[in-house]
C-alpha cells in the first residue's frame, strides 16, 4: 500500500514538474522544476529497485546537467522577448510534432496491451543475491570496459571543445603571465628598508 501511495505521488509530481519546465515564463524557474522532475524520478527508480539509475539521476543530472543549465541561463544575455515572439511561427511545426508523439504512444500501449513483441532469450537472468549497482559495475568495468573509456573520451574532447568555443579575448582586462612571474627574482619584488623613528615609508 505504501509503494502504491509513493508510485503515485512520484509520479504525479514528475508529470506536474515537467509540465512546469514547458510553462513557466521565467527560464530559471523551469530549470528548478526539472531538478524536481528529476528528484522524483530517482524516486520511481528506486520503487522499481534501480538504484545505480537513481544515483546516477541525482548526481549526474541533478548535480551537473541541470546545475550547468542553471549557470548558463543565469550567465547568458537572452532576450526573452524575441524568443517569445518567435513562439507563433514555430507553433505549427511543435503541434504537429506533439501530434506524432502522441500517435506514437497510443501505438506503443496498444502493442503492449495485445501482448507485446516477442524477442528471442538472450538475456541472463539476474543473480537475486547480487545488487543492482553491484552487476551493473561488473559489466560496466568488465564486459564494456572499452566502452565506457571511449564514453569518458568522448565526453573529454567535448569538454575541450566547449572551452575552446566560448574562451574570447576581451579588452582591458589582465592576464596573468606565467613565464614573468617565473623569472622574477625576490630582489626584483621585496625591497628592504629601514625608516627612521618618526618618518614613514615612502612607497
Amino acid at each position: 500500500m505504501i509503494q502504491t501511495l509513493a508510485f503515485y505521488l512520484f509520479a504525479a509530481m514528475v508529470v506536474a514538474s515537467g509540465a512546469l519546465v514547458i510553462f513557466a515564463r521565467n527560464p530559471v524557474h523551469s530549470v528548478l522544476w526539472l531538478i524536481l522532475a528529476f528528484f522524483n524520478a530517482a524516486g520511481l527508480m528506486l520503487l522499481c529497485g534501480a538504484e545505480f539509475i537513481a544515483m546516477l539521476l541525482i548526481i549526474v543530472y541533478v548535480g551537473a546537467v541541470a546545475v550547468l543549465f542553471l549557470f548558463v541561463v543565469m550567465m547568458l544575455d537572452i532576450d526573452f522577448a524575441e524568443l517569445r515572439a518567435g513562439f507563433v511561427r514555430y507553433l505549427p511545426f511543435g503541434v504537429l510534432l506533439a501530434l506524432v508523439l502522441v500517435a506514437e504512444i497510443i501505438f506503443a500501449i496498444g502493442a503492449w496491451a495485445a501482448g507485446g513483441v516477442k524477442f528471442a532469450q538472450r538475456i541472463a537472468v539476474a543473480d537475486p543475491t547480487v545488487s543492482n549497482i553491484e552487476a551493473v559495475g561488473r559489466l560496466l568495468y568488465t564486459r564494456y570496459i572499452f566502452l565506457f573509456e571511449a564514453a569518458g573520451l568522448i565526453l573529454l574532447v567535448a569538454m575541450v571543445g566547449a572551452i575552446v568555443l566560448t574562451h574570447r579575448q576581451r579588452a582591458g582586462v589582465l592576464g596573468q603571465k606565467v613565464a614573468r612571474q617565473n623569472k622574477r627574482r625576490p630582489h626584483e619584488a621585496v625591497r628592504l628598508v629601514k625608516p627612521t623613528i618618526g618618518e614613514g615609508v615612502e612607497l
